[in-house]
């Protein structure tokens, strides 16, 4: 068993090394520079992860960005540029935001909030009236298509400057490979990368209504002369307690299968989690939690590490 550990440790020792080699983090200090005990553990954690089996996982393009770090735990074509469906939707929520519209204004649902592209159905039936910060909540909880078409229409210049915001602001947080053509994400033409969506989604965190409404379970409309409708998040994680999500976007198209972003904290570390082109209805969420059983096992491992080493 002591043998097992020692060779354990002088492993971990080895990686440090490779880890620096591999990565702009400097694991060695700078001739002068003495690492702090908090650092030295950041860096043999680092060191865990690198050598702990990545996951497997089944979504076509994946990314775990370690927020305290700053930098990829485990990238999947993560450069590659894909239709990002409803995860377009964060992006129309912090330009509504972002223009301060009054949130208690009634919005009547149009006929020109029906979704002509695709036919995609809703329960919103034009005439329903809701307040934009309602028609914000279910476009972010519950994705829903002609809640995000609404705000959009009634943005200051209409429809058109929404989505002409929305590409300004992908070009100021920087998302060069990112392009907005509608405000639902039903056009496929709405593309972008892993590593876009990691700065949109730190972008996000930013606005507290986004966390709320993200991460809500359901939310429960109700009409004077209409029945009440509940919508529910469209992702199963936020209810289960396992999980710390801090922000949460599903994303559904043929064009662009299954996808899924996240923020999260995982064995008390932040990371934003990025899932695109997952096929089957449950492979995203499958990918979830095997990244969070990987991030679990090695944050168990490293702990042992520093403690031996302590």
């Amino acid at each position: 068993m002591k043998k097992n550990i020692i060779v354990s440790l002088l492993l971990l020792s080895q990686s440090l090394a490779v880890y620096a080699a591999e990565t702009d983090v400097a694991v060695t200090p700078k001739a002068g520079v003495v690492a702090t005990p908090k650092q030295q553990d950041e860096e043999l954690t680092s060191a865990v992860f690198k050598l702990t089996s990545a996951p497997k996982l089944q979504s076509a393009i994946a990314l775990i960005y370690d927020e305290r770090g700053k930098r990829p735990l485990y990238t999947k074509n993560a450069e590659n540029i894909a239709p990002i469906a409803s995860i377009t939707k964060l992006m129309t929520a912090m330009i509504v935001l972002d223009a301060k519209l009054p949130m208690d204004e009634k919005i009547a649902i149009s006929t020109d909030d029906a979704d002509h592209l695709k036919g995609t159905r809703s329960r919103m039936r034009p005439g329903l009236a809701l307040t934009r910060g309602e028609l914000l909540k279910l476009a972010l909880m519950a994705s829903e298509n002609r809640a995000a078409a609404a705000l959009a229409r009634t943005y200051p210049g209409g429809t058109g400057a929404a989505v002409a915001k929305m590409n300004a602001k992908a070009h100021e947080l920087g998302m060069r490979s990112t392009r907005f053509f509608d405000p639902t994400g039903l056009n496929s033409n709405n593309v972008s990368t892993a590593q876009d969506l990691v700065l949109m989604v730190r972008a996000a965190q930013h606005y507290e209504p986004i966390h709320r409404f993200t991460t809500a379970s359901s939310h429960t409309v109700q009409f004077a002369r209409h029945r009440p409708l509940r919508f529910n998040n469209t992702n199963p994680l936020v209810r289960n307690a396992s999980w710390d999500i801090g922000i949460s976007k599903t994303g559904y198209i043929s064009e662009a299968g299954r996808c899924l972003v996240m923020q999260a904290t995982i064995s008390k570390r932040p990371v934003i989690i990025v899932l695109l082109d997952s096929w089957g209805k449950r492979t995203r969420v499958g990918d979830a939690n095997r990244i969070k059983k990987w991030m679990e096992s090695a944050s168990a491992r490293a702990v042992r590490a520093n403690n031996r080493r302590g």
